[in-house]
């Protein structure tokens, strides 16, 4: 028998509320928010879109994150550019390096939590 999905992403800050306040606002995610437009936001839970999922353990030794962090988090999105303008116009740093694209993996992006924790945005090829 095999797992059939993420279930919950569970992890510590200092300000839970502020911070799920954070990811639901740019974001749109965490609790009451539904990425389907099919499906009625749920105040306890969020509704992604079904999709590719990568799950891998990085080197501890790795610099593609910060060394003091233990996870880094990848979200899937349709329109970079659209969430990307979205972003800085809340005044929320963006990175984008072109090493990072592949046209055969897609577009990355990257910004950071208010509590400093990456968040990795990621545009599939079409």
């Amino acid at each position: 028998m095999a797992v059939l999905g993420m279930g919950g992403f569970f992890f510590r800050a200092r300000d839970p509320e502020a911070l799920a306040g954070w990811y639901r606002a740019h974001l749109g995610v965490g609790a009451g928010c539904s990425a389907d437009p099919q499906v009625a936001p749920n105040i306890h839970t969020w509704t992604a879109q079904g999709g590719p999922m990568v799950f891998a353990p990085f080197p501890a030794d790795s610099d593609y994150f910060a060394a003091d962090k233990t996870f880094m988090i990848n979200f899937r999105v349709s329109d970079l550019d659209g969430m990307l303008a979205d972003l800085r116009a809340a005044n929320v740093a963006v990175i984008t390096r072109a090493e990072w694209d592949h046209p055969e993996v897609g577009r990355f992006a990257r910004i950071h939590d208010p509590e400093g924790n990456a968040i990795e945005l990621w545009e599939p090829p079409l």
